[in-house]
């Protein structure tokens, strides 16, 4: 059960993304029929987005982690999260990410980082306090799999993707406003009316699109953590203990809730559509969980 699992998230994963690449492809050659600008302004945009995505994927994860004021692991002081850390790497077969402790009571955790080299793993003293061994180890495998599966690089192409077609669209609302009506290109006014159309809603289907890839991610991560801990109730019980803890998590911010385990932002304010959450609905995770 837990490969299937495994599978059928990384297959929704690669569709998504395929979905992506051709709806922004699609929405390159409307803007470029409407406006007859040919590849120029495109090209433009996509080297902005990538400049951008670049300074994200290099440095992003010193930024997250500065934001989220969290501190080294002293081995000697958190000799039981160091233990924890290095025996789910050593199982998953990657090198040990660094350990970082965020001073909350709220129960939380999150990875960040390129590539299973350069990766970290972040969690709050209220984790610690408030989760047994089993339920942490659940919690760290979880972790452990968003960085060996690369969920962080994965996360970067998508934020070039919506980048760009945010930056396109912007450009063509830009475009439609001081040229008027006029057109260069040889789509005719009804081409003009879809790119104008897809404009607005281009940057809102995109995020749709990113929200269902960052959803399939945590599903596989769920799933891989249980894999790797050969006990998926420890995970299934540890999301249960956090989504039920009434602490806010005070360091959390927009720029960063999306890396944890569960959304701290969204975690007590009620039922919102699930289009437009970063995470799956964790009744559902836990029903997974415990099906494996």
């Amino acid at each position: 059960m837990v490969y299937e699992e495994i599978a059928a998230n990384k297959r929704k994963s690669f569709v998504l993304i395929f979905l992506f690449i051709f709806f922004l492809a699609f929405l390159g050659w409307i803007f470029g029929e409407a406006y007859g600008v040919g590849g120029g302004g495109i090209l433009l945009a996509l080297l902005v987005a990538l400049f951008f995505s670049f300074l994200t994927f290099y440095y992003g994860d010193r930024m997250v982690l500065g934001l989220s004021q969290a501190r080294p692991v002293d081995r000697k002081k958190n000799p039981y999260l160091a233990n924890v850390i290095e025996g789910l790497a050593l199982a998953a077969g990657i090198p040990t990410p660094k350990a970082y402790i965020i001073e909350d009571t709220a129960p939380n955790a999150f990875a960040t980082g390129r590539n299973p080299t350069n990766s970290s793993i972040a969690v709050t003293t209220g984790l610690l306090e408030k989760l047994n061994r089993l339920e942490l180890e659940g919690v760290i495998a979880h972790e452990m799999s968003h960085i060996k599966n690369y969920d962080i690089r994965y996360a970067t192409l998508v934020t070039i993707l919506v980048g760009t077609v945010a930056l396109l669209s912007d450009w063509m609302r830009r475009s439609f406003f001081y040229r008027g009506r006029r057109r260069r290109g040889t789509g005719g006014g009804i081409i003009i009316l879809i790119a104008l159309l897809l404009a607005i809603l281009a940057p809102v289907v995109a995020q749709l699109i990113r929200l269902a890839i960052s959803r399939q991610r945590e599903y596989l991560a769920d799933a891989n953590g249980a894999l790797l801990t050969r006990y998926p109730e420890g995970l299934a019980s540890a999301l249960e203990k956090i989504s039920k803890d009434t602490e806010p998590l005070e360091v959390a911010n927009k720029a960063t809730a999306h890396l944890y385990i569960i959304n701290p932002l969204l975690q007590h304010r009620g039922n919102l559509n699930s289009l437009f959450s970063t995470h799956p609905p964790v009744e559902e995770r836990i029903r997974r969980l415990r099906a494996m």
